[in-house]
């Protein structure tokens, strides 16, 4: 059976399964460059509203598996230019959520802060304990980090490889939602399914703009935004969201 496994519960929504569960779903180069197929696969599909990413028998990943790396050395590791697959997985064009339960580690820690939204319990357990083997993250697990929780939170996680439960995840800003015990895929597909309702156009905006204004300085990513919101309205999507609103029906958008 594939080791990552596509679904498509609806047109509108797509769910990546890692499926490699007697290994605690560890990401080989093999993993890697299949989430990439699939995305780059679903960044050209027109009728995709959101995407959810979740790990299978109860993990969403325990990071790189070391018996791929252990060998390698600085120029094989050059050339694999893993950064290309995981810019598959932040560069997908709709909202991607990560259903994070179970042990997110490492490498399968820096898989779910590529997504957009990250829903986690709190029995899950995160960190990045790359330290610990001798090497460091080396996929967004210091930037984005950093990004999510600010400069000593990431430095003690780094520096230490501990790892923190989902409930100090939530409440470090690294995950959008906190749920119980055996709600979280279900929440993630809830999820995914309100947004799939939204106007595409003013989603992916949303997405682009947040993304890209992120590391600008505040003047550029509020001209970013303006000219998001003021190009939004040239859409139909625009003129029937708000026309539904007065008439008090629901909107029904067509993503033009």
């Amino acid at each position: 059976m594939s080791q990552v496994i596509l679904e498509r519960p609806s047109a509108q929504i797509a769910h990546i399964r890692l499926n490699r569960p007697k290994a605690r779903n560890a990401l080989t180069l093999d993993i890697r460059k299949s989430l990439a197929a699939i995305f780059n696969e679903l960044a050209v599909d027109e009728e995709l509203r959101c995407a959810v990413l979740s790990g299978e028998g109860g993990n969403f990943s325990g990071g790189a598996d070391l018996s791929d790396m252990v060998q390698l050395g600085a120029i094989e590791i050059y050339q694999r230019h893993t950064e290309r697959l995981w810019a598959a997985v932040s560069d997908c064009p709709v909202p991607v959520i990560a259903a994070v339960e179970g042990y997110a580690l490492g490498g399968g820690m820096e898989l779910a802060m590529h997504a957009d939204i990250i829903v986690t319990d709190p029995a899950a357990r995160m960190g990045q304990p790359e330290v610990r083997v001798g090497i460091m993250p080396g996929a967004g697990g210091t930037q984005r980090l950093l990004r999510a929780v600010g400069r000593y939170r990431a430095m003690l996680l780094c520096l230490t490889g501990d790892q923190i439960t989902g409930a100090q995840a939530a409440n470090m800003g690294l995950a959008s939602k906190l749920v119980d015990e055996g709600a979280v895929l279900d929440e993630a597909h809830a999820l995914a399914e309100k947004i799939a309702r939204m106007p595409p156009l003013a989603v992916a905006q949303i997405k682009e703009v947040i993304h890209a204004g992120a590391d600008a300085p505040l003047s550029s990513a509020l001209a970013l935004e303006r000219k998001a919101f003021q190009i939004l309205f040239a859409s139909e999507d625009k003129t029937e969201g708000m026309n539904a609103f007065l008439e008090k029906r629901r909107p029904d958008y067509s993503g033009r």
